[in-house]
């Protein structure tokens, strides 16, 4: 019995020794990694602020030679007035550091790419002398093209000299069809490996995620502990309404994975995503700002990221900041009045990503079951028109139009049904003057741009009701006291 205080200290001081030993060692690792992939991109870190200089000094001197040249517009843009700080430094608006921009897919052309672009835009304005590089893995794209699809495709114009565009080779690891089972785990590890590529390009001095990496931004905390970061979040990776939808019947149309929950793999299904919840929770609370695209995603992002943050004292609320829509040039170019209405057809028109969660298929069998109706006169139907307007990301979107064509061949419904890849903003216009209803057909849709644009072109919305539509977009007048999108 004497011995057991002895032994008791003596288990006491190898727990404590193994608990320092890991802990040193973490910090260790953590410091050499990071000091390792500052010394490696110093170099290519020097040269981007050199080749910024020099494109600036370019187009300056453009200017000049032609007063009358679009290359100065950008300068026109309100800015905040720039000048010294009280103690002699530089004032924030002066600030030129590197502010690295995580969006993988750039070119998708969806709503979480106008978000990045206006981000971007809206940094510009605020700090003009600072470089924003966004890390992307549309390696077949260049800077020029880029910035042309950017104007085209969502009128905003950037100034291109502060805007680099780093190419990452492993964005592979972050797709859906490379991890064909546990894919959520297999996607969040994958963007580990696609951050590392990222960092070891270049190691920003503020480093934000807009796409929903959210393993990235852990990443970054973890091996750069003195880099603020930022997220901007469209959809959480994992949600409780995700969780339930899969006990509930298929039919409901929630989501890809409803009904997936019954039987025996089910249920592993089941603790799986309820592990992988805890673990997204946990590398949630590193982040230093979250910015959510709506209540029904912050409500979401409090309930999985909250704890976590606050064990962590972060300071800074979840905050709801609407994304950018172009109600102000759909309002200039679709004015509403007796006479422009008279300008509108029977059209039902839909913009979305062609992405499976956006259920195109739901709304051409609705469509085909529509015009099947008894109801409505024969001459009425022939009048009537479907439009899908939406952005293809790769060969699977392309895949998915194709399919959803076949299914309207199937419907019957192809002579009056049209789909539109890839449209420009006038395009677009176009379409949001001529058609008559609005339609998106999504569960959870997390905000809902498409059903805004809906809205300032004066068409009917007829959406899901659920998600971002449903709490902050299609409201009762007079229900919302805040600002909206």
């Amino acid at each position: 019995m004497s011995r057991l205080p002895a032994l008791f200290w003596s288990l006491v001081n190898v727990i404590l020794t193994i608990s320092i030993s890991t802990y040193v060692f973490r910090w260790l690792f953590q410091i050499t990694v990071g000091w390792y992939l500052r010394r490696k991109t110093a170099a290519r870190r020097s040269l981007v602020l050199a080749r910024v200089k020099l494109e600036e000094s370019q187009l300056q001197l453009r200017e000049r030679q032609s007063p009358n040249s679009d290359d100065g517009e950008w300068e026109k843009v309100e800015k905040h007035a720039v000048g010294s700080a009280p103690n002699g430094g530089e004032a924030d608006d002066e600030w030129e550091g590197i502010i690295g921009f995580f969006h993988p897919f750039c070119n998708a052309g969806g709503g979480g790419e106008r978000v990045l672009w206006a981000a971007i835009k809206a940094t510009q304005k605020r700090w003009p002398k600072a470089v924003c590089v966004v890390y992307t893995g549309d390696q077949d794209t260049g800077k020029e093209e880029m910035l042309a699809r950017v104007e085209n495709r969502f009128n905003i114009r950037l100034h291109p000299a502060t805007v680099v565009f780093l190419y990452l080779s492993t964005r592979y690891y972050v797709l859906s069809t490379t991890w064909p089972r546990f894919t959520l785990l297999g996607q969040s590890l994958g963007s580990l490996i696609l951050v590392y590529d990222a960092f070891s390009l270049l190691v920003p001095d503020i480093f934000i995620d807009t796409m929903g990496y959210a393993f990235a931004l852990a990443f970054s905390k973890a091996f750069f502990p003195n880099i603020p970061t930022g997220a901007y979040i469209h959809y959480p990776t994992i949600s409780t309404d995700m969780l339930s939808s899969l006990s509930t019947s298929p039919t409901l149309g929630r989501g890809l994975n409803a009904g997936t929950g019954k039987g025996f793999r089910g249920l592993l299904k089941k603790q799986y995503w309820h592990l992988f919840a805890r673990l997204y929770s946990r590398v949630g609370g590193s982040v230093d700002i979250v910015m959510t695209n709506s209540s029904w995603t912050a409500s979401h992002i409090r309930t999985l990221w909250g704890p976590a943050r606050t064990a962590r004292r972060k300071p800074h609320p979840v905050t709801v900041v609407f994304p950018p829509v172009a109600v102000d040039e759909i309002v200039r170019s679709i004015p509403l009045s007796p006479e422009s209405e008279k300008e509108r057809h029977p059209t039902i028109l839909c913009i979305a990503q062609f992405r499976p969660e956006k259920n195109h298929t739901l709304l051409l069998r609705s469509f085909a079951r529509f015009l099947a109706s008894a109801t409505i006169p024969p001459k009425e139907k022939e009048k009537c028109r479907l439009t899908l307007i939406g952005s293809v990301r790769d060969s699977s979107d392309a895949t998915r139009v194709y399919d959803l064509r076949l299914l309207a061949h199937e419907l019957h419904i192809t002579a009056q049904t049209t789909f539109i890849t890839d449209a420009s903003f006038p395009t677009i216009l176009t379409n949001l003057r001529t058609a008559s209803i609005g339609a998106n057909c999504m569960w959870n849709e997390h905000f809902g741009i498409g059903v805004v644009e809906y809205q300032a072109a004066g068409l009917i919305p007829v959406v899901n009701n659920s998600g971002g539509p449903k709490m902050d977009i299609v409201i009762p007048w007079g229900e919302w006291e805040g600002e909206t999108g």
